[in-house]
């Protein structure tokens, strides 16, 4: 299963990126593809968030925009929301303290836990994720 972090899509739907071309063409395959996708929710939240935050956004979106994007994925027979489990806060306390986490680290961490949860491959282009003992990641846009 393919799990995505947020920095993936920002980079997809932000024109303004240096990473624009190739992560819209990743996103693109990866949602046109037969493979199982994670969606976690903390992504899908931080995707409304920050896409609809002109401070953050030159060409931001409205949330209505934002709202029809999300759904669009979730109406995808491949999308699998994932939210934690029973295993989540053993493998979240596993990942904060042997990933020697501090501050807004813990968010990554919280990822971590929920990819290990249920079993998926993270993909970002955070290298903050090899902090995390067991999680297997992945940066798409390093093999493009």
């Amino acid at each position: 299963m393919i799990v995505l972090d947020v920095n993936l899509l920002l980079y997809a739907y932000d024109d303004t990126s240096t990473h624009h071309t190739a992560a819209r063409a990743w996103v693109k395959s990866v949602f046109s593809g037969q493979e199982l996708i994670g969606l976690p929710w903390q992504t899908v939240c931080a995707f409304l968030r920050l896409t609809t935050n002109s401070r953050i956004f030159q060409n931001c979106i409205s949330m209505e925009i934002a709202v029809g994007i999300a759904q669009q994925w979730m109406g995808l027979k491949q999308v699998r929301l994932l939210a934690p489990g029973e295993l989540h806060w053993s493998l979240l306390r596993q990942m904060l303290i042997e990933g020697q986490v501090k501050g807004p680290l813990a968010t990554d961490a919280e990822l971590a836990a929920l990819t290990i949860e249920h079993g998926g491959v993270l993909y970002s282009t955070d290298r903050d994720f090899a902090r995390f003992p067991g999680l297997r990641w992945v940066n798409p846009l390093l093999e493009s």
